[in-house]
């Protein structure tokens, strides 16, 4: 157990590089509300969407962690339910290597967050009674072209010991 806490203390807090966060604007009026999730003119090329879906989350529920060896993801919460996320940089090669972030995003904090190729994440559903929704839009397709390839994911939730905790 003491070495399992020792590895986890490799982990610093600090921003991560290349990890894009921004506010989801919701424009309201009498019918409901649209919100604009990204722009072509406003993230970049290497980030554009491939594909878009959307999962929902029981209350209390963490998906996570895993990362992606070649594809980028583009989450967008913006409820129902709030979520805590964090990330981890694994990358060897990026200024933060061994960073780890965290925040609270949903319906009380609408934002899209990409996250790069190499940056471990993990999110839970911190809403107690409410299911929570979540879009993604990854600049890859699921299992690439006519699903024909391998799944690009390195899952460390298959890991009873990862070093990679949300809690």
């Amino acid at each position: 157990m003491q070495q399992q806490a020792n590895k986890k203390d490799i982990f610093t807090k600090a921003k991560i590089q290349d990890v894009v966060v921004y506010p989801i604007k919701k424009f309201v009026d009498e019918r409901g509300w649209l919100a604009e999730l990204f722009r072509h003119d406003e993230i970049e090329n290497e980030f554009y969407p491939a594909m878009a879906y959307i999962s929902v989350t029981e209350p209390l529920t963490q998906r996570g962690p895993h990362e992606h060896v070649d594809q980028a993801d583009l989450f967008c919460f913006i409820g129902p339910g709030n979520f805590k996320l964090r990330l981890w940089d694994n990358r060897e090669s990026s200024p933060t290597y061994r960073a780890v972030m965290t925040m609270f995003v949903g319906a009380d904090n609408a934002q899209a967050v990409i996250i790069p190729k190499g940056v471990v994440h993990a999110y839970k559903n911190v809403s107690t009674t409410e299911k929570g929704m979540v879009i993604n839009c990854p600049n890859r397709l699921f299992m690439g072209e006519g699903k024909r390839e391998e799944i690009d994911e390195i899952r460390h939730e298959d890991d009873p010991n990862t070093i990679y905790q949300i809690d």
